[in-house]
């Protein structure tokens, strides 16, 4: 029976990994995968998603039964001309019958194999499972641009090398590894605990990580747990998501460089929803608008050829970091004026006037003095009251700009420890 059963020598928990496949093509390798998670130690729970063929292999969840999760019959799908819409189907079902188990604690791991079909499928039923649920998917598309299928959650994509059609000498090993992979992390996952420490959720790039880790490491030794996020594009995702899923005692977004990257069109773009999440629920914001003098784009040549006349400065080889002009940092400042005038708990802004990144600096590639001033104007000519506005003459980086961020969060905690001994919020 699939699920935390018992061994009986040891009474150790056994750990269930379902195994998700359109078995009609991928049979031969769903079986051999099978031995090899048993092998391991672990209990198979199949699920077939295929939809034109009939599974060679017996699976407890057979793709009929997937279907009619979704709401319709495996015929009527089959008879659905455009793949892509009765693949859209296919996904419901499977993402909702493999919750299903996972709400029920039946299942501590979960495994997918495929191509270009497979992978849309596998992983957009593993996008629906929380962070830190094993997530393995195997596929011939992990040495491409895995983003639209890694999306903001912790998949693990390991590259088959070769199609997947039947096993060889490559195969073999690759689906191996696979099941290793999958069936450590479900042993683990059965006894993990999360932290009972106040979170706290913090942004960042590389151009203000001086400010990020000083205020990181002075916040773990009051006792918080910090979640760091990279601000480009996925990063800006997961922190707004993390703040819709978990307990977030306070965000301190010091990279708003995704709003700029959305506006312009650069390759950080976070979507419509980036800053949001937070004051939408009234947690606690403390917003510095660093990393808002650059958006970041691809290589040079792409560079060039799609934002024309403007001033570059080549980051790597892939990324190439573009000048934010006035008129854009104005249209950033709006934005963020925007927001927080639809807040529902206390936020601050703090403007370091002396540069918003280490490329905003004397000798760095975008020193520009005015900028941060027009952005500070533009907030005060758009924001409401009941947001604070601090002004600091220092750089983002600058030891003393990092105390005014962190005495501002000092006030918070004040004010949060007061209310909830007085029972308020």
């Amino acid at each position: 029976m699939p699920g935390l059963c018992q061994k009986e020598s040891s009474m150790e928990p056994v750990p269930t990994v379902l195994l998700v496949a359109t078995m009609d093509t991928k049979g031969e390798e769903v079986s051999y995968l099978s031995r090899c998670l048993e092998e391991s130690g672990v209990q198979v729970l199949l699920m077939d998603v295929g939809i034109l063929g009939e599974s060679p292999v017996q699976a407890q969840i057979s793709a009929r039964e997937v279907a009619e999760t979704a709401g319709f019959s495996l015929e009527e799908l089959r008879m659905i001309k455009n793949e892509g819409k009765a693949l859209e189907m296919m996904i419901k079902g499977a993402t909702e019958r493999a919750l299903s188990l996972y709400q029920g604690g039946k299942i501590q791991g979960l495994l997918s194999l495929g191509g270009s079909m497979g992978t849309d499928m596998g992983t957009s039923i593993m996008r629906a499972f929380p962070i830190g649920f094993p997530k393995v998917m195997i596929s011939t598309l992990a040495s491409h641009n895995t983003r639209p299928y890694v999306g903001t959650r912790d998949i693990m994509m390991l590259n088959a090398i070769c199609d997947l059609s039947g096993l060889n000498r490559v195969t073999e090993r690759v689906l191996k590894n696979g099941a290793m992979a999958v069936a450590g992390m479900a042993k683990a996952y059965s006894r993990y605990e999360k932290s009972s420490k106040p979170l706290i959720l913090l942004s960042t790039l590389g151009t203000t990580e001086v400010c990020s880790q000083s205020i990181k490491r002075a916040l773990e030794r009051d006792g918080r747990e910090v979640v760091v996020f990279h601000t480009t594009g996925t990063g800006g995702k997961a922190l707004e998501e993390m703040v819709r899923e978990e307990k977030v005692e306070a965000v301190i977004d010091i990279s708003l460089t995704e709003l700029g990257n959305h506006l312009i069109g650069g390759e950080y773009d976070a979507g419509t929803t980036r800053c949001q999440s937070a004051l939408e629920k009234g947690i606690p914001v403390i917003f510095v608008p660093g990393n808002t003098d650059f958006f970041s784009t691809g290589p040079l040549s792409f560079a060039k050829q799609r934002f024309p006349g403007r001033h570059y400065h080549v980051h790597n080889a892939a990324i190439t970091a573009i000048r934010v002009e006035h008129h854009e940092t104005v249209k950033i400042a709006e934005r963020l004026a925007m927001l927080c005038n639809a807040k529902k708990g206390p936020c601050v802004i703090i403007v370091p006037l002396g540069g918003l990144s280490s490329f905003d600096q004397p000798g760095g590639p975008f020193h520009d003095p005015e900028a941060p001033l027009l952005f500070l104007n533009t907030l005060k000519k758009h924001l409401h009251q009941g947001t604070e506005l601090h002004v600091s003459p220092h750089h983002v980086n600058d030891p003393m700009f990092i105390a005014e961020v962190l005495q501002v969060w000092k006030e918070f905690s004040l004010q949060m420890r007061i209310s909830r001994n007085a029972g308020v919020g």
